[in-house]
């Protein structure tokens, strides 16, 4: 259990950092997609350990958002691109231009609306991790990661939003695991053989000679025939 602890705890900061490093130009995406691969493991490892799915489900959800909000953000940009290049626009305009930048408009709605969704799920997980580990900093990165992803409409966002990982990346490094109990490695209701009672002397039973019932220690009557007990 502790192995699974630090292991997933490695995955998440290492995965923090590149998901940072996503924000490089040129080639930072591909450190960005290495780095949600390596967070979304880390997430099942935390949610296997502390026996809570809604860890892993919750940020596997908000990638999944993420992807979509990025595909929409993709449809929009191809659809103001027709919309400006169709009919020499501004000179002119016409159907294609009106019908490209309506597409890119929706679209583009549609991304921001997903990547609200990807910031409120995201924004479970860490708050739960903030529950279960007691790091507030997992609060924090989920609370700016949120008014962060409402923000990008003005810019502002953005840096929130890097803000948030790095309150993340924190979080991540100086998470600690449940201490761990003595003999927790033993089956529920282990007894350690030194602690379990041996029959002594005293503890020998004794049975009815009437009716053969076992007989209660200093009893002077037995319970089921009540004949007395001999001495």
């Amino acid at each position: 259990m502790g192995t699974n602890f630090q292991y997933s705890k490695t995955l998440a900061v290492e995965g923090s950092i590149l998901t940072i490093l996503g924000l490089i130009p040129t080639w930072g995406w591909v450190l960005g997609i290495i780095g949600v691969i390596l967070l979304i493991r880390a997430m099942k490892e935390f949610a296997i350990y502390y026996q809570d799915n809604e860890i892993y489900q919750n940020a596997l959800t908000g990638v999944k958002y993420y992807i979509v909000a990025l595909i929409a953000l993709g449809i929009a940009g191809t659809g103001f691109a027709v919309g400006f290049v169709l009919n020499d626009f501004p000179a002119r305009f016409g159907v294609g231009n009106a019908v490209g930048l309506a597409v890119g408009v929706a679209f583009l709605i549609v991304a921001f609306v997903f990547y609200v969704l990807a910031a409120t799920h995201l924004r479970k997980t860490f708050n739960t991790l903030a529950l279960k580990t007691g790091e507030h900093s997992f609060e924090t990165a989920g609370t700016l990661l949120w008014v962060g992803a409402i923000l990008t409409i003005i810019g502002v966002g953005v840096l929130l939003i890097f803000i948030a990982w790095i309150f993340a990346v924190i979080g991540f490094f100086t998470m600690k695991g449940p201490q761990q109990q003595p003999y927790t490695s033993q089956p529920y209701g282990y007894t350690s053989p030194s602690a379990q009672p041996t029959a002594g002397p005293s503890q020998v039973q004794s049975y009815c000679s009437n009716c053969g019932a076992p007989l209660k220690p200093q009893s002077t009557y037995c319970s089921v025939c009540g004949k007395k007990v001999d001495a």
